[in-house]
């Protein structure tokens, strides 16, 4: 059998991180397998679906990494639903119901208040074919409910939750068909999880009771239902659902210069009992992809987690990966010498300012003013070397007798204007000997 996984999104607006997620997940698995994973988008939702999701939808996955193998979209397959409720109401299976939103909301109430489950009576059943002419005569459009087998138990065994069982008489019949003719995600995710071939369906816990629905659904269709595996949910660093996470999505993480490899490295291990690591190769996550490691506690999502992960995968980038973000003049060794230095790639043109100039020096007091003027001489008659700077310090040690902080962080704070950076070995021949030579003289002055 060849794996089949799908990611499925709803182009009614952007990504976000558990949206992110559960994609990450789907083409994990299916990498894993040697199987395909399908971008399937769910834009039955004709008021709500934009072409600019959409776009935005392919450009997010294609920079996470997230290559699909395959595209469908449920906008063109109407025709392919239209076929297989006709089947379903032909066997029983749908059936049109006339409450109103509001009569359903007093059901539900009076139900809670008598201590019973909010659970749909069914009673559009009993309804004759007199006493539904009688309701669209009076302006009532059915919505359409799929009607669950009583008789038959909903089992399953979940690749993380294990063996999950439903009572199908606690669960309503769904609606599948609104009033005005459009689909609820159910049946049309059903039909083309069987037309597409989906082996294994991997989401968030939310959707456990679907799953119980669908299952019947599926049967009802003439197919066996995928694997499912239902991951628990992500929450925020206060330990429970937050709007925050909604709101994360790779612009916001664009934005805040976090990587590709720092937000799938973090995705792919929270919530599992593998270690969070700052692996930027994705083939080592993959290997070791298993639904055993998951577990059922929530899944923390922290941001700080996120940034501190991000800046040791900047510090694993080789010069290739990020050559095309770097200043034009900026080369591999120069990379090697910033790189350690930075705390995201947002960093890249402060740190080559340093090499490039304009730098400014702090006040210097008259003691380090002097002390610079004998470094700018020192200087002069020095070669340029990659050892300037150690040939420039050991010159002044003997001729000042200065050593240790007086003698290094004066020539630090002239040549970078700071007082921390990158090795003065490294950095000073990338600055050179000329502009060094300005920068002494204009901090000596």
């Amino acid at each position: 059998m060849t794996i089949r996984t799908r990611f499925a999104p709803s182009p009614t607006g952007h990504l976000h991180v558990g949206n992110i997620r559960t994609a990450l997940h789907n083409w994990m698995f299916a990498r894993k397998e040697g199987g395909t994973f399908l971008l399937r988008l769910d834009d039955t939702d004709a008021e709500r679906s934009k072409e600019e999701y959409v776009e935005a939808i392919r450009a997010d996955l294609a920079w996470l990494g997230l290559a699909a193998d395959d595209e469908q979209r449920q906008s063109v397959r109407f025709a392919r639903y239209e076929e297989e409720f006709g089947k379903l109401k032909a066997a029983g299976r749908a059936y049109p119901a006339y409450e109103t939103a509001q009569e359903l909301d007093l059901k539900r109430k009076i139900q809670l208040g008598r201590g019973k489950p909010p659970i749909y009576d069914r009673a559009a059943l009993d309804l004759t074919d007199a006493q539904q002419a009688d309701l669209e005569a009076q302006g009532r459009k059915p919505h359409w409910r799929f009607k669950l087998d009583h008789d038959s138990p909903i089992t399953w065994a979940d690749r993380i939750r294990g063996e999950q069982h439903f009572d199908p008489a606690l669960l309503s019949d769904p609606v599948i068909r609104r009033e005005d003719g459009s689909w609820l995600y159910m049946l049309p995710s059903a039909i083309d999880d069987v037309d597409m071939g989906i082996t294994h369906v991997v989401r968030g816990e939310d959707h456990v009771a679907n799953t119980a629905v669908q299952i019947q659904m599926f049967h009802a269709l003439g197919a066996e239902p995928p694997a499912f595996a239902h991951e628990a949910l992500l929450v925020g660093t206060e330990g429970k659902l937050s709007k925050r996470l909604g709101s994360l999505g790779v612009s916001a993480f664009r934005e805040k210069h976090i990587e590709p490899q720092a937000i799938i490295a973090l995705l792919a291990r929270i919530g599992t009992s593998d270690p969070v690591e700052p692996i930027a190769d994705v083939d080592m996550l993959v290997a070791t992809f298993d639904f055993a490691r998951f577990g059922r506690a929530p899944a923390r999502f922290d941001e700080e987690e996120l940034a501190q992960l991000n800046q040791k995968i900047v510090h694993l980038l080789d010069y290739p990966a990020v050559k095309d973000r770097l200043p034009e003049a900026m080369d591999a060794a120069a990379w090697a010498v910033i790189r350690p230095n930075l705390h995201d790639m947002g960093d890249v043109d402060q740190w080559w300012q340093v090499v490039t100039g304009p730098v400014s020096a702090p006040e210097m007091p008259p003691e380090d003013k002097a002390f610079l003027s004998d470094a700018h001489a020192e200087l002069e008659g020095l070669e340029a070397s990659d050892a300037l700077w150690k040939t420039l310090t050991e010159a002044l040690k003997e001729a000042t007798g200065r050593k240790g902080k007086p003698l290094f962080m004066p020539l630090r704070q002239a040549l970078t204007g700071l007082d921390h950076g990158p090795d003065m070995n490294a950095l000073l021949p990338l600055i050179g000997k000329q502009a060094a030579l300005a920068r002494l003289a204009q901090a000596a002055a």
